[in-house]
């Protein structure tokens, strides 16, 4: 998997933002901010959101803060809950799927009707409607600690799906029973626990893998989609100030947020959202890279095949040629004195 040049260059993406936002914030601190961009001559010619410079590489945002500065400290906070969400809707939904499709057999038909209904919900709509009260910040403050406010966001997010991919798990697991070896197993005794352990996951580990990144990929989406709601990941920090009242923000800088809280600046600062959706994209783009080379790391190796199989020709070619020679010789031995001297 680590010779695929796919994987590498997608685990080097998510490593340098998953990473640089650690080391960023232990180097600086805060998000620089600048209230005035001041020329030679002392003038101010620019006031926040300042855009794209030498000394702001991606500009600043409404209120004069480093949007870079913001992207990289927020880079944490989105890859791990993508990341968390994904690897806890799987922790969930593949011993599950397992159970459905070996002890519930017969049940499994009516329970996938129920599931394949939330294909045609909006995931989106039951996570507002779940993640509201606890997302959006009352007149009086949360009661509840930011990392508490995280927690709640994993574990619902988790499970809005889990059906849906138990289902998929389930699915796959019915139609291996089917295979003549899983059959063998089951008149040999083998129990149902050992069959999952010994032939289903050995046989869908592969799948469960793609499974995951699948999983990575649309929470990053879901996260975007919320924000656009205001219900940023850590929660919403709103003001109740009737005249000076600022627009709802992201606590925690995270990605989906700097993307929902700047959504109304697409056209006077286009760089705003832009740079936060840029982000989100090449967090997905590296998922999938991953995938792909872990795809091709399971694959046959063609080329080597098609190496080998020409080299086999050559040396098919080569034993014939010689062979050729010897009965020659051989010929040439066995005839006649006055024939060989002719």
């Amino acid at each position: 998997m680590w010779r695929q040049p796919l994987f590498v260059i997608g685990f080097a993406v998510m490593s340098f933002f998953l990473f640089g936002s650690f080391i960023y914030e232990w180097l600086y601190g805060n998000v620089p901010r600048q209230l005035l961009f001041v020329m030679e001559n002392g003038r101010a010619v620019e006031g926040p959101p300042i855009s794209p410079n030498w000394q702001y590489p991606l500009g600043t945002d409404q209120f004069g803060y480093d949007l870079f500065g913001k992207l990289m400290i927020g880079g944490k906070y989105t890859i791990l809950a993508a990341l968390a969400i994904a690897a806890l809707r799987m922790l969930i939904a593949v011993p599950l799927g397992f159970i459905l499709g070996t002890y519930l057999e017969r049940h499994r038909a009516w329970l996938g009707g129920l599931a394949d209904s939330m294909h045609y919900i909006p995931l989106t709509l039951f996570a507002a409607f779940l993640l509201g009260p606890v997302l959006w910040m009352p007149p009086d403050g949360f009661e509840t600690a930011m990392w508490e406010r995280i927690a709640i966001q994993v574990v619902l997010m988790a499970l809005l799906t889990v059906p849906v991919v138990a289902m998929l798990v389930s699915s796959e697991a019915s139609l291996l029973y089917r295979q003549e070896y899983i059959l063998a197993s089951k008149v040999l005794g083998a129990s149902r626990f050992r069959i999952i352990r010994k032939h289903l996951y050995p046989q869908m580990r592969e799948k469960f893998a793609v499974l995951y990144g699948q999983q990575v990929m649309e929470t990053f989406i879901i996260l975007a989609h919320l924000s656009l709601l205001n219900l940023f990941f850590g929660g919403t920090k709103v003001s109740y100030d009737p005249m000076f009242g600022d627009p709802p923000m992201s606590i925690s800088f995270e990605w989906s947020g700097l993307f929902g809280s700047t959504f109304r600046y697409v056209q006077g600062a286009p760089w705003l959202p832009l740079y936060p959706v840029l982000f989100i994209a090449l967090a997905i783009l590296s998922v999938s890279l991953m995938l792909e080379g872990y795809l091709r790391s399971k694959a046959p190796k063609v080329k080597r095949v098609r190496k080998a199989a020409a080299k086999h020709v050559k040396t098919v070619e080569w034993n014939r040629e010689q062979l050729r020679e010897k009965m020659v010789l051989m010929k040439a031995a066995a005839a006649p004195k006055n024939t060989r001297e002719s």
